[in-house]
């Protein structure tokens, strides 16, 4: 086992990996930006460090800083948390230059799962079923259009590199398939500095569907069921739940066994989630993960499997903690990505916590590193926290989900807690019957304007 881990993040999971390493006894290492010396994961740990000024690139994100911070304090492995350079598979090489052991998958997974046309190849040699779309990038000229009057409008194109919504643009007709293309691989250039794009067919009403894999990288892997992230605003995921309302359990030993299989011949190590959209009873692979997930607390609430510590556990050369046999889901998890933000037009609203209560009581879960009199800052994502629910079945998550909701307190700047208020309320919601473009027509309906 290691001796000491220095936690390559901040905020809610850098709180998380660190409550982990405790419960292991290994000894942690925070490094933080000036502007996060405060932050409740710099109080907690055994040392800190000060890596550079706030803006990300000049601290998170600084490679030197961090080798610098584990030479200083002795750290013999990284975890990278999720975000910053978590899936950056040259600082898992630099990391193992220098005799550091980066607690994540093997640098060529990262890279090979990094690049979405390559992910799309693999998933397919592997036998993961995928979206119908082109084989490689595309540009706008005739073989695109060929492509996509082959695939069927509407079409979407994607980004090559990167993800979050950003390069990503849908053609609706011929007409618009240049333009489309044109738009989404500058966006890409700029984000990603990559103008690669592709074709996929675009799905009317899908699900968001992921599962949760664990490998030893030793040709051994299992699948944790699903989550379904189907909420989302802009791509960005809002509510996570497991397991889907809408997955039966055949399905999910279908194509949980498959992502298994997958990871056992590629000799995966660690944690990673596999994303597909679903639709009329059809999994479409998109990408894969090479991470720990935001959401991944729904998963470690109906399995009692610590995804974190098992992270850490396997990074060490341990085997996985249980069979395929031996999991079985629990109940019900419902997850609320609670931001700093206004709840109608989403801007950002950083600032100072006058007033903060958290929930309590049976099945209720907080991740989060804020506390009454700390000040958000502007410079990295707005999460205050997630609040996560479980229950005996769905129906109970959902009321104790409301309860929850109804007594957390964040006062001082502005939360989406009251759009999480109304959707928990909302009929569709509690029938389970929702898409990944029901969030947005929700709010352009103006649904929350009048609350």
């Amino acid at each position: 086992m290691f001796d000491k881990i220095l936690i390559a993040n901040r905020g809610e999971i850098a709180l998380r990996v660190l409550r982990a390493c405790k419960e292991l006894g290994i000894a942690t290492v925070a490094v933080h930006s000036t502007a996060d010396a405060d932050a409740m994961h710099v109080r907690l740990a055994d040392e800190s460090v000060c890596i550079g000024p706030p803006p990300s690139k000049d601290s998170y994100l600084n490679i030197p800083s961090l080798l610098a911070a584990c030479e200083i304090t002795g750290a013999d492995a990284v975890h990278p948390g999720y975000g910053f350079l978590s899936e950056n598979a040259r600082f898992a090489e630099i990391l193992a230059d220098h005799n550091l052991q980066f607690i994540g998958p093997k640098a060529e997974h990262i890279r090979l799962m990094g690049d979405k046309i390559e992910a799309k190849k693999t998933a397919k040699r592997l036998g993961i079923p995928v979206v119908p779309g082109s084989d490689g990038a595309v540009g706008p000229d005739d073989d695109a259009m060929s492509i996509a009057k082959e695939i069927g409008f509407p079409v979407l194109v994607k980004a090559a590199a990167g993800g979050g919504g950003r390069g990503m643009k849908v053609a609706h007709t011929a007409e618009d398939l240049s333009m489309a293309i044109s738009t989404a691989g500058n966006e890409a250039k700029a984000a990603f500095g990559d103008a690669s794009v592709y074709l996929e067919k675009y799905l009317q009403k899908p699900r968001h569907i992921e599962i949760q894999i664990l490998g030893d990288g030793r040709g051994g892997a299992i699948h944790l069921g699903e989550r379904d992230c189907s909420l989302q605003r802009r791509h960005q995921k809002v509510w996570e739940e497991s397991p889907s309302p809408v997955i039966s359990a055949e399905a999910r030993a279908r194509i949980g066994g498959i992502c298994a299989k997958a990871m056992q011949d590629m000799n995966y190590v660690g944690v990673g989630t596999i994303e597909f959209l679903y639709e009329d009873g059809e999994f479409y692979f998109i990408e894969m993960n090479t991470r720990i997930q935001v959401e991944h607390p729904v998963t470690e609430m109906i399995t009692g499997i610590d995804l974190v510590l098992e992270q850490i556990r396997i990074a060490a050369g341990g085997d996985l903690p249980v069979s395929q046999d031996e999991i079985v889901l629990n109940g019900h998890a419902i997850e609320c990505r609670i931001n700093a933000e206004n709840p109608v037009n989403f801007r950002p609203s950083p600032g100072k916590i006058a007033r903060y209560h958290p929930p309590g009581g049976l099945g209720i879960r907080i991740d989060s590193a804020v506390f009454q009199g700390y000040t958000i800052p502007p410079y990295y994502d707005s999460l205050v926290g997630k609040l996560i629910v479980h229950g005996k079945t769905r129906g109970e998550c959902l009321m104790r989900l409301r309860r929850a909701l109804d007594e957390m307190v964040v006062d001082g700047i502005e939360t989406t807690l009251p759009l999480f208020r109304a959707l928990v309320r909302e009929p569709a919601i509690i029938d389970g019957d929702y898409h990944i473009h029901w969030l947005e027509q929700y709010l352009a309906g103006g649904a929350l304007d009048a609350r």
